[in-house]
């Protein structure tokens, strides 16, 4: 609500006054010094041609102006710079296939497992339910059971899927 009014008393006659700023006479000259208004009304008093030469513009000098042309370069640094080509991409972005055996992981504390440890329970969980229960996961690995039961509720291993399989598209 505050900012709405304060929107409204900012607008309010908003043209009116942007005109009548602009159609002020610019550029003002800056304020001078209090010690020397007097002196400068006297002399513009004796000498009034000394106005009417600041006031006015000069065509000879701003033909200078216009001829002018600057071009500007940086500065050659002194530091060399070496030349170092971009490697190429490869053909394939894929990662190979035994991306995980880079990884050097010399000791993994009781209670975490790596990725390629997380991979392998999923895993053997999906193939063989029975044999690789919770409890014994847990116990493999030095996991917690509330843990383990939770890594095996909400992580899966992708699973390929192929078109070919009509059942498998329409089973809802």
């Amino acid at each position: 609500m505050g900012a709405a009014v304060f929107r409204a008393v900012r607008n309010f006659n908003l043209e009116n006054r942007a005109e009548r700023e602009i159609s002020k006479r610019k550029p003002s000259s800056a304020p001078r010094h209090p010690s020397t208004k007097q002196l400068l009304r006297e002399q513009m008093s004796h000498h009034p041609e000394i106005e009417e030469e600041v006031t006015k513009k000069d065509n000879k000098l701003l033909s200078f102006l216009k001829e002018i042309h600057v071009d500007s370069r940086d500065p050659v640094s002194s530091l060399k710079v070496k030349n170092v080509q971009p490697k190429p991409l490869p053909k394939e972005l894929r990662m190979p296939k035994d991306h995980h055996s880079e990884m050097n992981i010399t000791s993994i504390p009781k209670g975490k497992i790596s990725i390629v440890e997380a991979l392998t329970l999923l895993n053997n969980h999906k193939l063989y339910p029975e044999m690789w229960t919770a409890e014994k996961i847990a116990q493999e690995y030095y996991l917690e059971l509330d843990d383990v039961n939770s890594l095996l509720k909400y992580f899966v291993t992708f699973e390929v899927f192929s078109p070919e399989n009509k059942k498998a598209l329409q089973s809802k």
